[in-house]
């Protein structure tokens, strides 16, 4: 007599990849989507402080020029 190879291990070994490879989908689709918001994240920061450096400019622009003026206004009232 001969004996049959059966497996007895139950479910099927496809199915088993597939959903691996489901979840390898999904962990990656959300990996892309962090990478993604963090690079909006990080370009926003960057933009935030170029303005910031020009604002910062520019009050020093107008604390200077509030200097002259009370300079001559000080000279004036001599």
């Amino acid at each position: 007599m001969e004996s049959a190879n059966v497996d007895v291990s139950g479910g099927n070994g496809m199915a088993k990849k597939n959903r691996l490879r489901d979840a390898a989908v999904k962990i990656g689709s959300a990996a892309g989507k962090v990478h993604g918001t963090a690079h909006k994240a990080a370009k926003a920061a960057h933009v935030a402080r170029q303005e910031l450096i020009e604002l910062t400019k520019q009050v020093d622009a107008l604390k200077k020029q509030l200097k002259k003026s009370t300079e001559r206004l000080k000279s004036a009232l001599k």
